[in-house]
């Protein structure tokens, strides 16, 4: 086969898997998973199912993304001008406006929260920037669709609100777009990125399973599901249909509820009550939403310290969580999205732009910070221009020797 039919094929199929990929995405699946006999019934992989299963029903995955994108939506931003071979720092600037104040309905900081949500709970977000370069909105995820063209190349974007359908063009040579489209690595997809949600979902599943045991175990008076059991007279005789469900509706009565607990039960004739599954000791329900908590915070890289889970926490551990938890992934996520804003933001004002953020003005890693510098100050083999390049700082006349 000749080698134009072989990239015809697979930019044929490619545009084939980008359909079936957005057609699954729009469809409104059942929000419960259907329950198949000796299997667990998981959460469907939709946006709508993940955030509503995910995010409003599970207090570790709100926690997650709350903690996340309220911690970086404090971020000081800076802009620096390049000039000859020097950076400096610019006070005043349409870029860093824009920046500061994104649209008429939001605040920076409500901005930024925003995008590192949209993020959390469905691995993509997208922002428009309007025409004349004055306002910045967030699209919701899951309304957004990438258009393909024929050569099997990303030509835009589609965003659908109700009935109306609006697009946003995209040149695949400049990557240049109204639409920045930031997403996280998924192995499987080549236009979509994957939320952490998904990847926590089964152990989210387990979490949300053992909050409803436990309220239908209070709910029942605190113990667990039993049966009576009525035996036959001598004669054969059993209870009719009519009878059974008298008994039923009697025992709902007067024993469900937590209202009712401690109550005696008072058995007549030859009745049995026979307790039927396991204690939430011998099942070690706590044990087990420990570990799933902790599973989730994982996934979304949050000490699980700072999501309630105090087993063996001291002032010290809560110290070392929060300076690890920016570092290891509060420090990198902002650093992806500013590089995606230099990237695609800065082109439109000046190619001599670059925004930044004061890492200085993070309390969490303050005392680090001041660690460091304690010992580069203390540093006597080092000359002051040495040490003012290593904290970030440019060079002095006359210091250059020691």
């Amino acid at each position: 086969m000749k080698i134009s039919k072989i990239l015809t094929s697979i930019k044929s199929s490619a545009r084939t898997e980008l359909k079936l990929f957005n057609k699954q995405r729009n469809t409104q699946d059942e929000l419960t998973a259907c329950k198949i006999v000796g299997k667990p019934a998981w959460t469907p992989r939709n946006y709508e199912s993940l955030a509503y299963f995910g995010y409003t029903q599970n207090v570790i995955v709100f926690r997650c993304v709350n903690l996340i994108s309220k911690s970086l939506s404090n971020v000081h931003w800076l802009l620096y001008e390049r000039k000859t071979d020097d950076e400096y720092e610019l006070e005043e600037h349409q870029l860093l406006s824009l920046l500061k104040s994104p649209n008429a309905n939001q605040s920076s900081s409500s901005f930024i929260e925003n995008v590192f949500s949209q993020i959390l709970l469905s691995g993509n977000v997208y922002i428009r920037l309007s025409v004349n370069l004055k306002n910045l909105h967030i699209l919701r995820s899951d309304r957004v669709n990438i258009l393909v063209n024929a050569e099997g190349e990303q030509s835009g974007f589609e965003y659908k609100t109700g009935s109306q359908r609006h697009t946003y063009s995209f040149d695949p040579a400049t990557g240049m777009s109204p639409i920045l489209h930031i997403k996280t690595f998924h192995p499987l997809n080549d236009w979509y990125g994957m939320s952490p949600i998904e990847a926590a979902a089964r152990a989210i599943d387990q979490h949300n399973a053992v909050g409803e045991h436990n309220l239908s175990i209070l709910q029942n008076g605190g113990r667990p599901s039993g049966a009576l059991l009525v035996k036959p007279t001598a004669s054969g005789q059993t209870l009719s249909a009519t009878q059974r469900d008298t008994l039923r509706q009697d025992l709902k009565a007067l024993y469900e509820g937590a209202e009712n607990a401690g109550r005696i039960m008072v058995l007549e004739g030859n009745c049995e009550w026979k307790e039927m599954g396991l204690s939430p000791k011998d099942l070690d329900f706590t044990a087990g939403k420990n570990i799933s908590a902790r599973e989730i915070s994982q996934a979304f890289g949050v000490p699980p310290i700072l999501v309630g889970i105090t087993e063996d926490a001291t002032f010290s551990n809560y110290k070392e969580a929060r300076l690890n938890f920016w570092e290891d992934t509060l420090i990198p996520m902002l650093d992806h999205f500013v590089s995606e804003l230099n990237r695609w933001l800065v082109p439109y004002f000046s190619t001599n732009l670059r925004i930044g953020y004061d890492k200085d003005a993070i309390p969490a890693i303050a005392a680090k910070r001041d660690y460091i510098w304690s010992m580069i100050q203390s540093a006597s083999f080092l000359t002051i221009n040495e040490k003012r390049e290593a904290l970030g700082y440019g060079p002095l006349q006359d210091c250059d020797s020691i």
